[in-house]
């Protein structure tokens, strides 16, 4: 790690510096994107203004939806992502009578779905009515994510224009990345792309792992909070109270693929998506240098992790790898420490996924534990608690997978990134 560092060029050193300043500007509300700064749960939902729009960024930039991709046409490889969506909560107009408004991208669908729900219970009776959703005429701009399955146009089955603000509020709270009370007539709504980071290969552990506190008990991942010390390593392999920063990705709804790797002795199972780092070793020798971290796609059967032990809960122990296979779960979270290590099930992992050098991915999340430091150093971290972090990829790791896209071989990344 300390070799790294030396050879890190000054451009590089300058861009954490520069991203510093940017975590600066976010204050506790931890950046621009989605949703960030938002209180937890609110009592008194506020209704967006007519040509509002949420987040407060152009929508096809890195905070928002993300760029467009090309418009997908029937005839194109790109058709079979389309997902119809029959949920009977929903009211498609369906102008061309080709129920093309009912295709979309399956976050587009999950984020439609839940909004459908929030609809019916915020006015009972009334459901929600989709006027535009996948567009294969052109009727709109050259580069509309209505091309893509990415953004619905919506309005209320009553059509009462009254509600049109609070619905777009309602909206935002769904999840979706861009919300635009674009008009009188209707609200405009878009995600990100299926193939994105935030969309694909955001979220590493599943809903129900568990990590284990200071004081030995156990906590859900996604219960976790700014200022929770959970066990982790160092980089001598020794067991350590880490500080937990942030999630590096949440959804509580998506329903993922995760690959589950089971050890016999002691018995363990971890479960987390196939670009996550983990530790493996290739011998039981937990002194060896052969201990590296590989997505957990590139696991393999006889390797060895590290796992707490029966007896010593404060020392890792080897657990030597016998089945691998893979499960789907709802739920996938991204927890980062102090230390870039977690234990997860009784298995040590990394924090990091998608770029295979634990090192350089520890390195480059520096800003992010200065300015948890800082916080810590003025007493304001318990204010982060009361920051809502929405569902999706957290601005700054975003942003590192793009500029990581500039500076990185492809090779660099997971294939499904």
């Amino acid at each position: 790690m300390r070799g790294m560092l030396l050879s890190v060029s000054p451009c590089l050193l300058l861009l954490v510096l520069q991203l510093l300043l940017l975590l600066a500007e976010g204050g506790s509300a931890c950046g621009p994107g989605r949703g960030y700064g938002k209180r937890r749960h609110p009592t008194k939902l506020t209704p967006l203004a007519l040509k509002q729009f949420i987040p407060n960024v152009a929508e096809k930039t890195l905070g928002a939806s993300g760029k467009c991709e090309g418009k997908i046409t029937r005839n194109s490889d790109r058709f079979r992502d389309l997902t119809p969506n029959y949920n009977p909560d929903i009211i498609f107009k369906d102008e061309e009578n080709t129920n093309a408004d009912r295709l979309m991208t399956q976050r587009c669908k999950d984020k439609l779905n839940s909004l459908a729900i929030s609809v019916m219970n915020q006015w009972p009776g009334v459901k929600l009515r989709v006027t535009e959703g996948w567009d294969e005429d052109g009727h709109h701009s050259e580069e509309s994510l209505h091309y893509e399955g990415r953004a619905v146009d919506i309005t209320t089955s009553d059509r009462d224009k009254s509600k049109y603000g609070m619905l777009s509020r309602l909206a935002v709270e769904a999840g979706f990345d861009w919300v635009y009370y674009e008009s009188k007539a209707h609200i405009h709504c878009s995600v990100k792309a299926e193939n994105s980071v935030a969309a694909k290969s955001g979220g590493c552990f599943c809903g129900s792992s568990m990590a284990i506190l200071a004081d030995g008990s156990t906590k859900p991942l996604k219960e976790l909070q700014v200022g929770d010390k959970v066990l982790a390593a160092d980089q001598q392999g020794n067991v350590v109270a880490s500080d937990f920063l942030m999630f590096m990705d949440q959804d509580q709804q998506i329903m993922r693929e995760f690959h589950v790797l089971e050890t016999d002795v002691p018995h363990r199972r971890l479960t987390l998506t196939p670009a996550h780092l983990v530790f493996v070793m290739n011998n039981n020798d937990t002194n060896s240098s052969d201990i590296r971290a590989v997505f957990a796609s590139n696991v393999k059967q006889g390797q060895w992790l590290l796992a707490v032990g029966n007896d010593q809960p404060d020392h890792l122990i080897p657990a030597r790898v016998t089945r691998i296979y893979v499960e789907h779960y709802e739920g996938s979270y991204a927890p980062v420490t102090s230390h870039g290590t977690i234990i997860v099930d009784w298995v040590l992992a990394s924090c990091y996924a998608v770029v295979e050098d634990h090192d350089l991915a520890h390195w480059v999340f520096a800003p992010v534990r200065l300015w948890h430091s800082f916080l810590s150093l003025i007493g304001m971290l318990k204010q982060l608690n009361r920051v809502y972090q929405a569902d999706g990829v957290h601005w700054y790791p975003e942003l590192l997978y793009h500029v990581g896209g500039w500076l990185l071989d492809s090779s660099s990344f997971h294939p499904q990134s």
